[in-house]
């Protein structure tokens, strides 16, 4: 009875060790955004991200309607991680924002396969609604957006 006892706390003490930040698993080693806080809280968007994207994605494609709350150029100005050179690197690169948890949770992006994965600073102003149906100003959103 007593090694019994004993075996089953070496097995809860062994567990413990595992779950803790020592652990063998190493958890995502997630960037700190540029700004000051984020257009919902940390949980929500961790949750709830791609719902947000594939919605605004949807809306924009399906409906014409393009809101900059939770558009993925906002989402790059904000999460952008810069490089040794000072520069934004681009998705190909581990240290990218979307790649901390994408490449630990062993989930594939398809995002950046049409847009640019670095922030743009004409993207910020591309994310603002089309007025009027301007064509003009419709061939410059999609030429500073879709890559």
């Amino acid at each position: 009875m007593l090694v019994a006892v004993l075996a089953a706390l070496c097995f809860v003490s062994g567990a413990a060790q595992a779950g803790d930040a020592g652990g063998r698993v190493p958890m995502p080693r997630i960037p700190k955004a540029q700004g000051e806080h984020c257009v919902a809280d940390t949980d929500f968007m961790r949750r709830n991200h791609m719902y947000l994207l594939w919605h605004e994605r949807d809306a924009a494609l399906r409906h014409g309607l393009r809101r900059a709350d939770y558009a993925l150029p906002r989402c790059l100005t904000c999460h952008a991680v810069a490089g040794p050179d000072g520069k934004p690197v681009s998705y190909n690169d581990s240290r990218h924002f979307c790649r901390s948890c994408h490449d630990y949770a062993a989930v594939s992006v398809d995002c950046f396969e049409c847009h640019s994965s670095l922030p743009d600073p004409a993207a910020r102003a591309a994310s603002q609604p089309l007025q009027g149906g301007d064509t003009a100003m419709l061939r410059e959103y999609l030429r500073d957006t879709v890559r």
